[in-house]
C-alpha cells in the first residue's frame, strides 16, 4: 500500500502545483465580480446591487458558452506537448484565438438582444432600467475577455499558468482603483466600465508577455502554410459541448436568480451576496479541474493508461479536501461573510446567511463535478457529459428550485435546495462517466512523421 500512496502524494502533489498559479487566476477574474458586488453593495446599496448582480449572470451565462468552449484547447495543446508535436501546438494556438473572435462577436449579438428585451425577465422597473446599460459595457468586455482566455490556454497547456496568474492579479487591482473613481462619478454603470478596462489590460498584457518571452519563441514561429480551419472546427466540435456544460450549470444559477428576483429586491440581494462567495470558491475548484484536464491530456498524448487514472484521481482527492475546508468555512462563519457586503440592511442580512449555510453543504458536489468535467475533457469525452449537466441542471435542479421556492413556499431558500440536489446529482454521475470510461480511453501511437521536435 505504501508505493500506491506515494505515487499518488506525487501526483497530488504536481496537480497541486500546477492548479494554484490557475487557481489564483481564476479566482482573480471572480474576484472582479466580487469587488464590483462589494462596492456597488456599499456605495449605492441594495438595488442597484441586485440589478449589478442580474446583469453580470445574463451576459455571463451568454459569454459562458465561450469560455467553457475555449477551455478545450489546454487540453488539446497538452496533448501535443505528450505527443512533442510542436508544430500542432502552433496551430491549435493560432486556431483557438481564431475561435475567440468568432464566438465573441457571435455571442455579442445575442447579448444585445438580451439587453434590448430585458423587460422579458420580469424584474421590478428600477432593476431593469439599471440593468440594460450594464449589460451592453459588460457585452463589449467581454471581447478582450476571450481573447485573453484563449492566449492562456498556451500558457496553461504547456504547463506555464503563472503568466496569467500575475496579469490577472494585477487587472484585479487596477478594477478595485477604477471601480473606486468610475462609481463615484458615474454611479453603477462605473463599475461595468471598470471591468471592460480591466479585461482590455489583461488580453494586451498577456499577449505582449508571450511574444516577448523567449520559452513561448518554439511555439509561436511561422508554421508550414496550413489551413487552419480543420483545427478551428475541431475545437468547435469538441469545445462547443464543454462550453454547453458550461452554460447549463451557469444558467441554473442564473435562472435562479431571476426567480428569487420575484420574491422581492430583499431576497435578490441576499442571492447576489451568496451566489458570489459561492462562485468564487467554485471558481478556484474549476483550477483543480483545469490541471487535471491538462495532466490527463498529456498522459493520453504519452498513451500512458495508468497516468491517466493517477491524474484524474489526484484532482478528485484535492478537489474534495479543498472543498471540504470551505464547506467548514460557510457553515461556521456565515454571517461575517455577509457583513463584508452589506451591514444596514437586516433583513438581507439574515436571508444570506441562511443561504451561505445552504451553499456550505454543496461546496463538496461542486468541487467534485467541475473536476469531472474537467478529467472528461481530458480524454476529450465532451458530448455525454453536456447530456448529462443538462439532465442534472435543467430536469432536476430548476424544476426542484420552483416548487420548493413557490408551491411550497420556502423562497430564496428553496432554490438553493433545488440547486444543491442539482449539483449533487451532477457530481455522481460525471464521477461514474469517468471511471467507467476509463478503461476504453482510445490511446493512440505517437508516429514519427507527426513529431516535430
Amino acid at each position: 500500500m505504501y508505493p500506491l500512496a506515494r505515487l499518488y502524494r506525487s501526483d497530488m502533489r504536481e496537480t497541486l502545483r500546477l492548479s494554484i498559479p490557475i487557481i489564483i487566476a481564476q479566482l482573480g477574474v471572480v474576484l472582479m465580480g466580487v469587488t464590483d458586488n462589494l462596492m456597488i453593495g456599499r456605495i449605492l446599496g441594495a438595488v442597484p446591487l441586485g440589478a449589478a448582480g442580474i446583469a453580470t449572470s445574463v451576459t455571463f451565462l451568454v459569454g459562458s458558452i465561450g469560455v467553457g468552449g475555449l477551455n478545450i484547447v489546454s487540453a488539446l495543446i497538452s496533448q501535443a506537448v505528450g505527443k512533442r508535436n510542436t508544430g500542432e501546438v502552433n496551430r491549435l494556438y493560432r486556431a483557438g484565438i481564431r475561435v475567440a473572435w468568432l464566438l465573441s462577436l457571435s455571442l455579442g449579438v445575442i447579448c444585445v438582444l438580451v439587453a434590448w428585451q430585458f423587460q422579458i425577465f420580469g424584474q421590478t422597473d428600477d432593476v431593469t432600467q439599471m440593468a440594460r446599460p450594464f449589460v451592453l459595457i459588460l457585452t463589449v468586455s467581454n471581447v478582450p475577455l476571450l481573447l485573453f482566455i484563449a492566449i492562456r490556454q498556451l500558457c496553461d497547456g504547456l504547463s506555464r499558468p503563472k503568466v496569467t496568474m500575475f496579469i490577472t492579479l494585477s487587472a484585479l487591482l487596477l478594477n478595485v482603483v477604477l471601480n473606486y473613481i468610475l462609481i463615484k462619478n458615474m454611479g453603477l454603470n462605473g463599475a461595468a466600465l471598470g471591468t471592460l478596462l480591466a479585461r482590455c489590460y489583461m488580453a494586451l498584457a498577456i499577449w505582449i508577455y508571450v511574444k516577448r518571452d523567449r520559452f513561448f519563441v518554439p511555439y509561436l514561429e511561422k508554421a508550414k502554410a496550413i489551413s487552419l480551419a480543420p483545427l478551428v472546427e475541431k475545437i468547435l466540435r469538441l469545445g462547443l459541448p464543454g462550453g454547453f456544460q458550461f452554460f447549463f450549470e451557469i444558467a441554473a444559477f442564473s435562472l435562479a436568480v431571476i426567480m428569487v428576483g420575484w420574491l422581492g429586491e430583499a431576497q435578490l440581494a441576499a442571492h447576489q451576496i451568496a451566489i458570489n462567495m459561492a462562485s468564487t470558491t467554485y471558481m478556484m475548484a474549476t483550477g483543480i479541474g483545469a490541471a487535471g484536464s491538462i495532466r490527463v491530456g498529456m498522459a493520453v498524448g504519452r498513451n500512458n493508461r495508468p497516468a491517466v487514472q493517477r491524474a484524474g484521481t489526484a484532482a478528485f482527492m484535492l478537489s474534495i479536501i479543498f472543498m471540504g475546508v470551505c464547506c467548514v468555512l460557510f457553515l461556521t462563519a456565515n454571517e461575517w461573510l455577509v457583513n463584508l457586503y452589506i451591514r444596514d440592511n437586516a433583513e438581507v442580512v439574515r436571508i444570506a446567511a441562511t443561504l451561505v449555510v445552504i451553499a456550505g453543504f454543496f461546496q463538496l458536489s461542486d468541487g467534485i463535478q467541475v473536476v469531472g468535467l474537467g478529467v472528461l475533457r481530458g480524454i476529450a469525452d465532451v458530448n455525454v457529459p453536456t447530456l448529462l449537466t443538462l439532465i442534472a441542471y435543467w430536469v432536476v435542479a430548476l424544476p426542484l428550485s420552483y416548487v420548493l421556492a413557490f408551491p411550497l413556499g420556502l423562497g430564496a431558500p428553496g432554490v438553493w435546495l433545488g440547486l444543491l440536489a442539482g449539483l449533487t446529482v451532477s457530481a455522481v454521475l460525471l464521477t461514474y462517466r469517468f471511471y467507467h470510461k476509463l478503461p476504453r480511453v482510445k490511446l493512440e501511437e505517437i508516429e514519427p512523421e507527426e513529431v516535430e521536435i
